[in-house]
């Protein structure tokens, strides 16, 4: 094993590993995704089914997929056969296959952000939701989001190539504290607005029993946590590869685990305030992502100079942590393709930069390819989800016992990760999986 390590690269320290983990979870699916499901699935019913879900689903999976990765020491295409043998070949190409089809869209969501940005840096706000839906598909279509697409890619690319020290923990390091500043910074501004304490009431405090029951909150609950977290995919089976053994699995996947669902909670405690201040319910209710591009801008407008600054700052965070989620993402079939065909890391990821660009101009060009994209990934996660679990719980047991043993985990802790990651996680996943294709099946239809 000692030269399986000594082969690979690894972090500089666990809180390179830390904000580097965090950095791939925090990104649109907290800053906005988190608060947009939060808005449909009846605010503090859908928080509390969250976090539900993130403490007694997502953690198991998280420690099995970051024991995947440390004990195989390999990449994602390859660590379930260098456990479980060949049959378990297949969830190493879904771990390929995903991040590539998410990557395919997902760098179109930030050439919208950054074109927002330099927008309303050069040409101001929109001074109405009219306005705003008109500047919205200009930067969404033609010519314009193929380019942004591209150099969205290109950007995430020059980061990946660099390597695993100089590249992307080196980025993560320097980008999440500037990531938590501007978020603070924003929530405490948020909280001066005239709808603030409405906006928490609506987002904190309503509480509907009924939506604990509703199928679309729990889709939403599930897809949100394996979504912001990054599971399912292979991501945290890569990071985890280039881990010392003398680092604790589960005390950084709950160190992970809290920043991201704080980033959550902060996030909402920023747009709530916003969408109740500037009477933008309607507009959130009735749009997916465009309403991050149309509400945010068109809202602000009305508080002159000083709304210019804070949507200038706002989509600036939102790139920051779309850019440190798009490397996580990269690096997943590059490290695989190093592994399968021996290539240097710089051509391993040109070519994945190339397809993944090819495989985004229908996205690119078609909303509608985009939401089906986007509709389809929290399935995928969450399927992802369940057989890694399964995998370490059931099919290679001993090999999670190590990884555990290694970590100097107390014995009632080894005992709690594994009747969760055996007995309780698998079948509640599966549960949130099947409703998940419900869901999914039923709105296709409708």
């Amino acid at each position: 094993m000692e030269s399986k390590i000594s082969q690979r690269e690894q972090w500089t320290s666990k809180l390179g590993f830390i904000l580097a983990a965090a950095g791939s979870a925090i990104g649109l699916g907290n800053l906005w995704g988190f608060s947009y499901r939060a808005s449909q699935g009846g605010g503090a019913a859908f928080v509390l089914l969250y976090i539900f879900i993130v403490l007694i689903v997502c953690l198991p999976v998280f420690v099995a997929e970051m024991a995947l990765g440390r004990n195989s020491m390999k990449s994602p295409l390859f660590a379930p056969v260098e456990l479980g043998g060949t049959n378990w070949y297949p969830l190493g190409i879904l771990f390929f296959i995903a991040p590539i089809g998410i990557l395919s869209f997902y760098s179109v969501i930030m050439s919208w952000t950054a074109d927002t940005f330099f927008h309303i840096f050069f040409f101001g706000l929109p001074k109405d939701i009219s306005e705003a839906e008109n500047v919205f598909k200009s930067i969404s279509g033609g010519s314009s989001v193929l380019l942004g697409h591209l150099l969205s890619l290109v950007l995430t690319a020059m980061i990946v190539s660099s390597g695993i020290k100089k590249g992307i923990e080196k980025v993560t390091r320097y980008f999440m504290p500037i990531l938590f500043i501007i978020l603070l910074g924003l929530a405490i501004w948020a909280s001066t607005l005239s709808g603030a304490w409405e906006g928490y009431k609506t987002f904190l405090l309503k509480f509907d029993f009924a939506e604990l029951k509703n199928p679309q909150t729990i889709r939403n609950a599930f897809g949100q946590a394996f979504f912001s977290l990054s599971l399912g995919i292979g991501i945290m089976v890569a990071y985890a590869s280039y881990l010392s053994k003398k680092s604790n699995l589960p005390k950084l996947s709950f160190g992970v685990a809290t920043l991201d669902t704080l980033v959550g909670l902060i996030a909402g405690l920023i747009t709530f305030p916003i969408v109740l201040t500037f009477g933008l319910s309607d507009v959130i209710s009735e749009s997916t992502i465009g309403t991050l591009f149309i509400s945010i801008p068109s809202g602000l407008a009305s508080s002159g100079l000083a709304g210019r600054i804070v949507a200038i700052v706002f989509f600036g965070l939102v790139f920051i942590a779309a850019i440190t989620s798009s490397v996580s993402l990269l690096e997943v079939p590059v490290s695989s393709l190093m592994d399968k065909f021996g290539y240097q890391r710089i051509k391993s990821v040109w070519i994945i930069t190339l397809l993944i660009f090819i495989l985004g101009i229908p996205p690119a060009l078609n909303g509608g390819v985009l939401e089906t994209l986007i509709s389809l990934t929290d399935v995928l996660l969450i399927f992802g989800g369940f057989l890694v679990t399964f995998f370490m719980g059931w099919v290679v047991p001993r090999r999670l016992d190590s990884e555990l043993d290694d970590s100097k985990v107390g014995t009632k802790t080894v005992r709690y990760l594994k009747f969760m990651m055996r007995w309780v996680a698998p079948p509640i996943i599966a549960f949130g999986l099947l409703i998940s294709i419900f869901e999914l099946l039923k709105g296709w239809i409708n």
